[in-house]
């Protein structure tokens, strides 16, 4: 993959049912999984960014000592 992200179009964005049969749908079931992975890595690195704190899940709980009573 490489280490230059794309920038999004969002003009070019199209909103569709995922029960519709397009041709880029019909596209990505052609491609194998690796290139299906690697194309959803892309899509998380344009949403998320590169930054290795924004690549992981964001922690929501914490774990506290029980104080016995």
């Amino acid at each position: 993959m490489d280490s230059e992200t794309p920038r999004l179009d969002k003009t070019r964005l199209t909103v569709s049912s995922l029960d519709e049969f397009t041709e880029e749908k019909q596209y990505w079931l052609s491609r194998g999984k690796a290139d299906r992975l690697n194309a959803i890595e892309i899509n998380r690195r344009m949403v998320y960014g590169t930054d290795r704190t924004t690549s992981r899940l964001q922690r929501f709980l914490e774990t506290v000592e029980l104080i016995r009573r």
